[in-house]
Formats: structure tokens, C-alpha cells, sequence
């Protein structure tokens, strides 16, 4: 079975991923702006939200704050997606 940080490694390496820096931890994240197509292409979304492995920023937690591709987000809330191995994070741009 193939891990979901092995999944996010080969996201990185096909330049698909954003870094983000919580502390002194960078890692890769998959950033999600507003104005992307929701319910089908029916809505818009107007929340920023990265989605990573849990492993990665595995203290990341609602209030705490990190850079994202330079610019300083809140976390709202955090969501575990599957079977947990993977977050999305929900973020206000500070």
C-alpha cells in the first residue's frame, strides 16, 4: 500500500505542491485559494485550505499560524480526510 506522504513526496517533485512554514518546519502542502469551483462547478469556495500529511504538521492545530507561499495564514479548523493520514486545514489570510 502506498503511504499519503509517499503520495504528497511525488506531488512535490512534479511541482505541484506550495511550501508552508509552521515554526521551523517547511513542508510541502497542497494549497487550495479562493474563487476554486465547489459542488460540481455550481459554487465558488472563498476559504483558503491547505491539505497535507498528518505526519508532517502533526502540531498544527485551530489558532495556530503558519506562511504559506510567503504570506501568514490562522488556522480555523482541522479536518482529518480519509482515514486520518491526511488534513485539510481551513485558513484565514492574516
Amino acid at each position: 500500500m502506498v503511504s499519503v506522504e509517499f503520495l504528497y513526496a511525488a506531488a512535490d517533485n512534479a511541482g505541484l505542491l506550495t511550501p508552508a512554514l509552521f515554526g521551523s518546519t517547511q513542508v510541502m502542502v497542497d494549497l487550495r485559494a479562493p474563487d476554486h469551483d465547489v459542488l460540481g462547478g455550481m459554487g465558488v469556495s472563498r476559504d483558503y485550505m491547505i491539505r497535507y500529511p498528518l505526519t508532517w504538521l502533526a502540531d498544527l492545530v485551530a489558532g495556530s499560524t503558519l506562511e504559506v507561499a510567503g504570506q501568514n495564514y490562522r488556522v480555523r479548523e482541522i479536518t482529518a480526510i480519509g482515514d486520518g493520514s491526511e488534513c485539510q486545514a481551513t485558513l484565514t489570510r492574516l
